[in-house]
């Protein structure tokens, strides 16, 4: 059964909320890098009704879903993301033999494998 709710846009405030729901990421999205990453990635199209207002469809949310996942989880370039959507990225998606992940994000995939393991080494 399809929720009306999930079809009806959402506002970009609403767009937030539902990119920061994820229980398990404690990565958190502004507004503002909703609409920078609207002006970076041309698949990101919302609608403009009045006031030029932007509303945005089940599509472009999953859109913005994956952009998070690819940049903040990641840890990839916005030109690797511009390359796995539009599929000029090759085969092989290891993100280093592609220059894709910068060194800061490199950086923040370890402190969070580290998190990780300290976790598990408590559930012992």
């Amino acid at each position: 059964m399809i929720n009306k709710f999930d079809q009806a846009y959402k506002t970009i405030g609403e767009v937030v909320n539902i990119l920061n729901s994820d229980k398990k990421s404690n990565i958190k999205i502004a507004s503002h890098t909703i609409r920078f990453w609207e002006k970076e990635f041309k698949q990101v199209k919302p609608k403009k009704f009045k006031g030029n207002r932007r509303y945005f469809d089940k599509k472009n949310i999953d859109l913005l879903k994956k952009i998070k996942f690819l940049l903040k989880n990641q840890g990839m370039t916005i030109i690797g993301v511009k390359r796995i959507l539009n599929n000029e990225q090759p085969n092989n998606l290891d993100e280093i033999s592609n220059k894709s992940i910068s060194s800061d994000n490199l950086r923040n995939k370890i402190t969070n494998i580290s998190r990780i393991i300290k976790k598990l080494k408590s559930i012992k």
